[in-house]
């Protein structure tokens, strides 16, 4: 596993480090969160991302909070307002309700110390748990590269990487762990528009890794589904509820579809933190979260003088909608690769999850 983490306490306990995932795949950025209100922009802003990152880094800006103002209506404001950051990621919520009880049940005077030392077991327990999910997923690949000649052909969507989590990542574990088994592998890269996480942090990862990698354009995948060139799917989730929705990032829907309809098995990596039981039918219930139309309307890379640029891709006064996720339902999902093993998307397969 890479050594680097996107997110580290600095050894005063009174900032943390975050890789700045803006700034990739053309410069390795490190910024340094010294506040709550540094920590919501990060999150607000997708200085970090991914659910399971997310999650880690609302309890280090609650870690942050207490060190400032422990007090109890510090606590209850500072952990509402951090919530509201970003909507759809269950994480979020679930970390921060974890730190919530956990300080609610400590003296005020101790609470600074607890809120670091929680937040710090929540980012390791994270690493343990993609390691997990990955274990399950070995198995998956292993059984096909033991009936086919060739590269196991994965396609992912998104970044589900190690820049999404604190380490390992939860789709592409299964990925580094089959990498290191010594597996011949071949992952395609949906580029994942508007802002191109496939392309620019997952294409980077597993450059970093040396893992076979090609990056497609989003309406590829069906393509490659229908001649063959596919034999595993692979993405994570933000939200799964207690039937076995996925909400995932935009595309994921279409994704599953052709999977569906080509018989290639389609697995969503999915640590039990990202569940939400209270949640039954995700088209309905889950919050799809609208960003900003200029995610749509520009790009942002490098030119020829290695410089970052920003271009306009539409007509001047063209309008654009930007929902960040959709929602796969239940039928269309072969299987959800926990820490605890591999289970059906379904109202069974949920509840047969340690809660």
């Amino acid at each position: 596993m890479n050594t680097l983490r996107p997110i580290r306490a600095l050894p005063g306990r009174d900032a943390v480090e975050i890789i700045d995932q803006r700034a990739l795949p053309h410069r390795l950025v490190m910024e340094t969160l010294a506040s709550p209100q540094a920590v919501y922009t990060a999150i607000r802003d997708m200085w970090v991302r991914g659910a399971p990152l997310i999650g880690a880094t609302a309890a280090y800006g609650v870690a942050l909070q207490m060190s400032r103002d422990p007090s109890d209506a510090a606590l209850e404001e500072g952990t509402a307002w951090l919530a509201s950051a970003r909507p759809t990621a269950v994480n979020l919520a679930w970390a921060i309700e974890r730190m919530r009880a956990r300080l609610r049940a400590t003296p005020v005077v101790e609470r600074a110390a607890v809120a670091w030392n929680e937040a710090d077991a929540i980012a390791d327990e994270d690493i343990a748990v993609n390691r997990a999910i990955g274990e399950h997923g070995l198995a998956l690949v292993k059984a096909i590269a033991a009936r086919k000649p060739g590269p196991v052909r994965v396609l992912t969507h998104c970044n589900a990487g190690w820049l999404a989590t604190v380490g390992w990542g939860t789709a592409t574990a299964p990925i580094y762990l089959a990498h290191q088994a010594g597996i011949e592998l071949h992952v395609w890269v949906d580029e994942t528009r508007p802002r191109n996480q496939g392309a620019s942090l997952t294409a980077w990862e597993l450059g970093q890794a040396g893992v076979p990698h090609a990056v497609v354009a989003d309406n590829a995948g069906g393509h490659l589904m229908q001649h063959g060139q596919v034999d595993i799917v692979f993405v994570g989730c933000d939200r799964v509820t207690a039937r076995g929705d996925v909400c995932n990032k935009i595309g994921t829907y279409l994704k599953a579809l052709a999977a569906h309809d080509n018989g290639v098995p389609f697995y969503v990596a999915m640590p039990t933190s990202t569940l939400d039981r209270s949640l039954h039918d995700g088209l309905a219930e889950i919050p799809i979260e609208e960003r900003s139309a200029r995610e749509v309307t520009h790009l942002a890379g490098r030119d020829a003088d290695g410089r970052i640029v920003e271009v306009q891709v539409v007509p001047d006064g063209t309008r654009a909608a930007n929902p960040a996720f959709d929602v796969t339902p239940a039928r269309l999902v072969t299987g959800l690769v926990t820490e605890h093993g591999v289970v059906p998307a379904s109202a069974a397969g949920i509840a047969s999850l340690p809660v």
